[in-house]
């Protein structure tokens, strides 16, 4: 799936997304994961770490709205899909 495509539900209602499609899109910014137990990723040039939990294949609304305003407030551009 698109990346740019994925972006859009959460843009217009961060609840109720699909955990697979926010990781996709946190690798999309170029974050890497660095944990193993927990998907915890970091930004290389922000050095912000994000942290998402998937709860019956979901993400949790609250994190995905904190991941958006990272997004915004750091002004990351979403890498073209491979």
């Amino acid at each position: 799936m698109q990346r740019r495509k994925v972006l859009q539900k959460p843009l217009a209602s961060p609840a109720r997304d699909h955990f697979a499609d926010v990781r996709l899109l946190v690798a999309g910014y170029g974050m890497a994961r660095v944990s193993v137990s927990h998907h915890n990723s970091l930004h290389p040039e922000v050095g912000a770490l994000e942290n998402l939990r998937e709860v019956g294949g979901e993400a949790k609304p609250y994190q995905v709205r904190q991941f958006l305003k990272l997004v915004e407030c750091h002004n990351l551009t979403l890498e073209a899909d491979e």
